[in-house]
């Protein structure tokens, strides 16, 4: 549906909602005309969020999860175990598997998967930093934890390939998450299983 604006501001705040995932232009409506409701100091404050997303927020430097320093609580946190490092796609896959309880070692943050159909190929990943931590000799186990999709089975396979000179263990989430199932969509208790008997990875 094309609306008639009858300001050029509410109508380039309505197409800035609607870059949004899963929003098009009736919910973005519905949401500017929400924001048009509260006080210009909510409005401020929910302006400055959005602006601090983009200058102050950091990715830590040694897993690439989000931060507001320069190393992330889990790997700054002498308690996790340094030997371990659970392979993910995205940020919101470290927050779900935190949630589980049951995994204390450190993550990587991949940045994505390959995927050719999408333009992403292992370049355009967060795989040389992965390589990196390994050379120090000190990981003893990579647990990769992708979605178990065609996609994700390829990330997989090519991680081990490239990584296995460094001689870790590679294991894999246990098949409590079903064949085509992203980890988002994943309740915590059969995802905490899945972390807790991981299984050896089987490149073939």
């Amino acid at each position: 549906m094309n609306f008639i604006y009858p300001s050029k501001v509410l109508e380039a705040a309505v197409n800035e909602f609607a870059t949004l995932p899963g929003i098009g232009q009736k919910t973005a409506l519905r949401l500017v005309l929400h924001m048009l409701r509260q006080d210009s100091a909510a409005l401020e404050a929910f302006g400055q969020t959005i602006i601090r997303l983009g200058t102050e927020l950091k990715f830590c430097r040694i897993c690439r999860n989000v931060c507001d320093g320069e190393i992330c609580p889990i790997c700054s946190d002498n308690h996790r175990d340094r030997n371990t490092i659970c392979v993910v796609e995205n940020i919101k896959d470290v927050m779900i598997i935190e949630n589980t309880g049951q995994y204390r070692g450190v993550y990587h943050v991949l940045g994505g998967i390959i995927s050719p159909m999408d333009g992403l190929g292992p370049s355009d990943l967060n795989i040389n930093s992965l390589e990196d931590r390994l050379k120090s000799g000190e990981i003893k186990e990579i647990i990769l934890a992708l979605s178990a999709t065609m996609e994700g089975d390829t990330t997989n396979f090519y991680l081990y390939r490239r990584l296995s000179a460094y001689n870790p263990l590679f294991s894999t989430l246990a098949r409590g998450v079903s064949i085509g199932d992203e980890l988002e969509y994943t309740d915590e208790i059969t995802l905490g299983r899945s972390i807790v008997n991981r299984v050896p990875f089987n490149a073939s």
